[in-house]
């Protein structure tokens, strides 16, 4: 039993966590950007009376946009609320951003309620704008996905501090993966999930060498 048990510890261990930090496609690597230049959210309006602007610049954001009837897009919200907002929303610079249609406010309301008896969506924020706005900041994302004519898409993205979409170069079809199916659980939980770690983990690292490059000086 000694023999078999220093074996193990020898060899399957360290094989076990081999294949535990190699899960990941893009574990200990930056996310790459596959769209340089976002459209910003300058026309777009806070559905939050008091709400203040909402902007891209200096934030990591989950882009959703959940089109002219927000009730529909409950299941896609529930599992962005469990597997994404709720983990990360506590990081400073973390958003989720959803896109809704003018006249919409009611149903966001609604949606709102529901996402909240599971999260705090305080770093949840719904904007509107008319029909032709939210066409032009899809069309700027210049993903291979189309935005269907009620103006929503179950595909969420990750836009990082600088406005630029982040993604996969490739995805297991050997295609770019620009947007993350939130209808689907597996999506989410492995590759949405690990992409957001990534993304994450690069601005910390960042900041670490910035405030260590800092104490230098």
């Amino acid at each position: 039993m000694k023999k078999f048990f220093v074996i193990f510890v020898l060899f399957a261990l360290p094989l076990v966590a081999y294949l535990f930090f190699a899960s990941g496609v893009n574990n200990f690597a930056k996310l790459p950007v596959l769209t340089q230049e976002v459209y910003q959210l300058e026309s777009f309006t806070n559905v939050e009376e008091d709400g203040g602007e909402v902007s891209f610049d200096n934030k990591i954001t989950i882009l959703s946009f959940p089109g002219t009837d927000p009730m529909e897009y409950l299941t896609n919200a529930y599992h962005l609320a469990e597997k994404i907002y709720d983990p990360y929303s506590e990081f400073k610079d973390f958003q989720l951003v959803s896109i809704v249609p003018e006249g919409s406010e009611a149903e966001v309301e609604l949606l709102k309620r529901k996402i909240s008896e599971i999260v705090d969506i305080e770093k949840w924020i719904f904007v509107s704008s008319s029909a032709e706005d939210i066409q032009s900041l899809y069309d700027s994302l210049e993903t291979d996905l189309v935005l269907s004519g009620d103006l929503s898409t179950p595909y969420a993205f990750i836009i990082d501090k600088d406005g630029k979409l982040r993604g996969r170069d490739e995805d297991d079809d050997g295609e770019p993966l620009f947007g993350y199916d939130t209808g689907s659980l597996h999506v989410i939980n492995n590759k949405m999930n690990d992409d957001v770690k990534v993304i994450l983990a690069e601005y910390r690292l960042e900041l670490k060498k910035y405030k260590e490059e800092g104490l230098d000086q």
